[in-house]
């Protein structure tokens, strides 16, 4: 499946509306190269009564049919789309993540449909994940952190670096 004209969609809402979030967890790892998969799309958000007032905006643009918080606690939100089960999870505060405005700083702009797409590090989803130290994050922890060094192999080639890499 390709994912792009959800992304396009979803970077364009984004957008529209206004609403700064840093997509962070599996998807965004994906985006950058690394071989996993998920069954949701997780944002970081500030949580303030206007941008409760854009995700709820961004809601109804997708014909979604249910927008809570999910877990009070946790501060998630939830989007969630019947018809073809899009799941996009907008949180408050990541495991690890110590400031939005340190995530933002070291994220990735990508371009979906001619909309921005604020991506978290690679480096910063490994964080996050081992902070959350939750089974399903762990299991991934290998992949991600061999993405992460080919990526690093990668910059260095592109820098003329003649290293050799096993």
């Amino acid at each position: 499946m390709d994912a792009a004209p959800i992304l396009a969609r979803i970077a364009e809402l984004l957008d529209r509306h206004r609403l700064d979030a840093i997509m962070i967890g599996n998807a965004a790892a994906a985006i950058q190269g690394a071989p996993v998969t998920t069954v949701d799309i997780d944002f970081l958000f500030r949580k303030t009564p206007v941008n409760i007032r854009k995700l709820k905006a961004l809601n109804e643009d997708l014909n979604a049919v249910i927008l809570r918080p999910f877990y009070p606690a946790d501060d998630l939100f939830r989007i969630m789309r019947d018809q073809d089960t899009l799941q996009l999870d907008f949180m408050t505060a990541v495991a690890g993540v110590s400031s939005y405005e340190g995530l933002r700083r070291r994220a990735t702009k990508v371009e979906f449909g001619g909309h921005p797409l604020y991506v978290a590090s690679l480096a910063d989803i490994i964080k996050s994940k081992k902070a959350a130290g939750r089974p399903k994050d762990l299991a991934v922890m290998y992949v991600l952190e061999n993405a992460l060094a080919e990526a690093a192999n990668h910059t260095k080639d592109a820098t003329g670096s003649s290293e050799e890499r096993e």
